[in-house]
């Protein structure tokens, strides 16, 4: 019987290579069930705009984008990445408080990352702006901050030339923010859980509906075997992922693979299910995001 192709999309990020690394090797390495997948990297902001064209059989994406995709797409139990008291961070070029930012200009890697709806859950909405400081598109009344987008590697750079007075950090940069000499004023993913005493969920994968229910549970069965796998074999899936880390060695790819693909990666659980009904619920109530309800999930087997 011949393969059935998938378009599984992820980001060119250590951590999700590593969750995939059994399925990019060719022949897998794992029982892919008559599934064969090509592997689509992009960075996840474009992700989260694919899947709100349905464009993707499965993919990653931001719990941000989740409520704008539902009608399409149902999130998976595994694959996710949670921030356990640690996640996003805002950083600057001179120590500064949170109150320090509410005005200023902050480069932030997407609009529909979990890291930029944390940070408006933090200070209040925020106003894009142009690289000039003049508000683009939707105008809001009194915003707490203003805002550019930054492709999310080039933000500490960006921040350091004073191009912004503040960077929003996702991925490695959470680890590598000091050796460019910046400041951290906010980890997000500290606030949250001091607030609310859950993980902040950042990403998870999604499956689109029309593949239909036997298929949706296979295939994210299957990829919760890849995950297993590459926990098991944990030293040659790092050094696979390695190649996706931007100024990491393997001790530092190590640590960051282990903050976000652990057990919260197998399986949401009942606190992570919990802390992605608390996040999308709070943004829905703060105008942030629509009010999906309830939230339906395919559980890995």
């Amino acid at each position: 019987m011949a393969e059935k192709l998938l378009q599984l999309g992820h980001s060119p990020d250590p951590d999700d290579a590593f969750m995939f690394y059994a399925l990019a090797q060719n022949p897998p390495l794992i029982d892919t069930r008559g599934y064969r997948f090509n592997h689509v990297l992009q960075d996840i902001q474009t992700l989260n705009q694919r899947a709100r064209r349905g464009e993707l059989e499965i993919t990653a994406i931001s719990i941000h984008a989740y409520p704008y995709v539902a009608d399409r797409y149902a999130l998976t139990s595994c694959g996710s990445s949670m921030g356990d008291d640690y996640g996003p961070m805002v950083v600057t070029r001179q120590p500064m408080t949170i109150e320090d930012l509410r005005g200023k200009t902050i480069a932030i890697p997407g609009i529909l990352t979990t890291a930029f709806l944390t940070l408006q859950l933090i200070l209040g909405r925020g106003q894009k702006v142009d690289q000039n400081g003049k508000p683009e598109g939707e105008v809001v009344k009194n915003p707490a901050f203003k805002y550019h987008i930054v492709e999310f590697d080039q933000i500490p750079d960006h921040v350091q030339q004073g191009r912004a007075d503040a960077g929003l950090l996702i991925h490695e940069g959470q680890l590598t923010y000091q050796k460019a000499g910046l400041h951290l004023v906010v980890d997000v993913g500290v606030w949250w859980k001091q607030r609310t005493g859950l993980p902040l969920p950042l990403g998870g994968n999604c499956i689109r509906r029309d593949l239909g229910a036997s298929a949706m549970q296979e295939v994210t069965d299957v990829l919760k075997q890849s995950i297993q796998f590459s926990l098991d074999h944990r030293e040659k899936a790092v050094k696979y992922a390695l190649q996706f880390g931007r100024d990491l060695d393997e001790k530092l790819a190590d640590q960051f693979v282990g903050m976000y693909v652990n057990d919260w990666t197998l399986d949401y659980g009942q606190r992570g299910r919990q802390a992605i009904s608390r996040l999308l619920k709070e943004g829905a109530q703060a105008g942030l995001v629509p009010d999906i309800g309830e939230i339906d999930y395919v559980t890995a087997r």
